[in-house]
């Protein structure tokens, strides 16, 4: 890839929220390039679910059936990389990958999310994206009305049960430790027979495909479920690059934007789960176009005033 060529807009990261905005800007006649390492974070899932017109497709699927659609545009180009650095020369960022290309633009999308860290608790990497999810509204409806673990604490444990209390009623909470709920909440689960144990978590049992089987708590205790929810799956950001050009991140460890993902360096965009958390791969998508839109339009206004000087 020529290194003196200039590039309307790179996108680092080739999920929902890139490839959304690698659609967008294609079909704008914007010069892309998408640069992605293919490490999605829902790649241990086994399904995708709440996308219309995508409910319930294989993840490798669901990204065939984008990169397919991408081919149609000549204009934008997909690179299987890592990028390892990112610097902004006067209004043009370069970007360096892994493999060796120097991409110049106008424009750069950091698309890039968030990585798991999961608890050190034996046997969830094993059942997590099989049994044990962290979205009700990505996973719920195949776990309803099942016998279901959930493993929460801190302030925001209550609302979380709350949630997951819509797709089952068949509920206990597993703590790792002590919590410290109100009495008010504390009796609000008691009257639904939603069952608290604080004991430390000594390891879980799976089955044969990473399906839940028991969770075995101190003294040995064995609680059978049969699949959960995971409310804090320890979330860091992926990449770390906007950092280096000024973008903070918030108190959630998320960058700090505004609307349609602008950061506070000029001409570069944060969006997906990099901004807001999480997102769902429909929410993610939503701000792959909104920020298409607006990268498009700012083009079009600078390249508009330069024709009039």
């Amino acid at each position: 890839m020529a290194s003196d060529s200039l590039w309307d807009v790179v996108i680092v990261g080739g999920g929902p929220a890139g490839l959304t905005a690698a659609l967008v800007l294609g079909r704008a006649r914007r010069k892309v390039a998408l640069i992605d390492e293919g490490q999605p974070r829902n790649q241990v899932a086994k399904q995708s679910h709440g996308f219309l017109s995508r409910d319930g497709m294989t993840q490798s699927a669901f990204y065939k059936v984008n990169h397919t659609q991408l081919e149609a545009y000549k204009n934008v180009s997909c690179i299987r990389s890592h990028v390892d650095h990112v610097q902004r020369d006067q209004y043009i960022f370069v970007t360096l990958t892994r493999s060796n290309e120097k991409i110049r633009s106008r424009k750069i999308i950091f698309a890039s999310g968030l990585k798991d860290q999961l608890p050190p608790i034996p046997g969830l990497q094993e059942a997590y994206g099989k049994s044990i999810f962290p979205c009700p509204y990505c996973d719920g409806w195949e776990l309803q009305e099942k016998p279901l673990a959930i493993f929460a604490n801190g302030k925001h444990m209550y609302g979380y049960i709350q949630q997951i209390y819509q797709w089952s009623k068949d509920l206990i909470v597993f703590t790792n430790g002590p919590t410290c709920m109100t009495d008010i909440e504390w009796a609000a689960l008691e009257k639904r027979r939603i069952k608290v144990i604080e004991k430390p978590i000594k390891q879980l049992r799976i089955k044969i495909g990473g399906k839940l089987a028991s969770v075995i708590v101190e003294g040995d205790q064995s609680v059978p479920r049969t699949a959960g929810f995971i409310q804090d799956t320890g979330a860091i950001q992926a990449c770390l690059l906007p950092t280096q050009l000024g973008v903070h991140l918030n108190e959630k460890g998320c960058y700090e934007t505004n609307r349609h993902g602008q950061t506070t360096c000029k001409g570069l965009y944060i969006i997906g789960d990099a901004q807001a958390y999480f997102s769902g791969l429909l929410g993610a998508a939503a701000d792959g176009y909104e920020a298409g839109v607006q990268i498009n339009r700012e083009l079009v206004l600078e390249e508009w005033d330069r024709c009039s000087n």
